[in-house]
């Protein structure tokens, strides 16, 4: 099927080809109303679309973002990220070119400078999990950081509030009544950054409600159900006056390991523990018995605010300190008060 042209558009609407360029463009009001409905109908009726290429030379730009990634595009736990960038692209009228380099160093410069050889407006340099990164030599000092923060602080960055998401996990289980609340920390390299701002947040809760965190009850899990597991069976061979009656967990996978670990010792959830996960993490946390509360990750709402800043559609994040973007709290069924027993 032959491509319609400009021409063909101008001719169904009888008026110039400058008059369906002014319209479509909508770069000229003098134009009158009923002209311009002419226009559009005829350009719709004919399936009319406008060539992408000669309007992004007149505009010098290719109304295309380039969008660098670790391992997002290979994990459906962060691909929200991504849909929340395409979703207000596709608002704008932008397109998203996505690299995955698999954490590669080499396949990452080689993606960096295809981009810029395509000339696409602007990059977004997005880490699968909350981290600091050197910035790549090559990436333009104008990209924005998505899921982790530049070393040197000379980026426009948004990442999870991890710290407040700490703190609201605890307060929740504070809110039930709980005293003895454990925490179980992560293990694995490179060290989470994640982990320790998350136990940050725990402290925060406990000393304000007047409680000194106990060592003990801070214990290190690898990041599995395995892990959550062994862990939860350390917290239990404890003397029974110092065990816990709930547990933070740094995510759902080690949430789910308390879990099995607390059905296999008797014990009725949340009736005798309670427990709050970290993550929501797709088909883990909702599907746990009970359904487990947990802190969401806002993959969603940190990728939408990524490209408005690449857009330029929302008020200017400064180079520096990064954006945090709230964690919420997801309700479910895992946060009971502690047993009489």
């Amino acid at each position: 099927m032959a491509r319609v042209r400009i021409r063909d558009v101008a001719d169904a609407a009888d008026v110039s080809i400058t008059t369906v360029s002014l319209v479509l463009n909508n770069s000229d009001a003098r134009i009158p109303e009923k002209t311009r409905e002419r226009v559009r109908a005829a350009a719709e009726a004919l399936g009319y679309a406008p060539n992408q290429v000669a309007r992004g030379l007149r505009e010098k730009r290719t109304r295309t973002i380039g969008f660098i990634s670790n391992q997002i595009a290979t994990t459906p736990f962060a691909g929200r990220m991504i849909l929340g960038v395409q979703d207000v692209a596709r608002e704008h009228g932008y397109l998203i070119i996505l690299v995955d380099t698999g954490g590669d160093e080499e396949t990452e410069r080689e993606a960096i400078a295809s981009l810029a050889n395509q000339r696409v407006d602007r990059m977004i340099y997005a880490s699968m999990w909350h981290q600091v990164v050197d910035r790549p030599k090559a990436l333009p000092q104008d990209a924005v950081f998505l899921n982790c923060r530049p070393a040197d602080e000379k980026g426009v960055a948004v990442v999870p509030d991890d710290r407040a998401g700490g703190r609201l996990a605890t307060e929740r289980l504070l809110t039930a009544g709980h005293r003895r609340i454990a925490y179980l920390d992560a293990v694995s390299e490179p060290h989470p950054i994640a982990t320790d701002l998350r136990y940050e947040g725990y402290c925060d809760a406990l000393r304000q409600a007047g409680i000194e965190p106990e060592p003990r009850l801070r214990v290190s899990a690898e990041v599995s159900a395995q892990g959550g597991r062994e862990a939860t069976n350390r917290l239990f061979d404890l003397p029974s006056a110092e065990c816990p009656t709930a547990v933070f967990c740094f995510n759902d996978r080690v949430a789910a390991g308390v879990y099995q670990a607390a059905h296999r010792r008797g014990l009725l959830l949340p009736g005798d523990l309670s427990i709050v996960g970290y993550d929501d993490q797709q088909y883990v946390a909702a599907e746990q018995e009970p359904p487990l509360t947990t802190i969401a990750l806002p993959h969603y709402a940190m990728g939408r605010w990524a490209m408005e800043q690449v857009l330029g559609v929302a008020p200017a994040w400064p180079a520096g300190p990064a954006h945090l973007m709230e964690c919420p709290l997801v309700e479910r069924e895992s946060v009971g008060p502690p047993s009489e027993a």
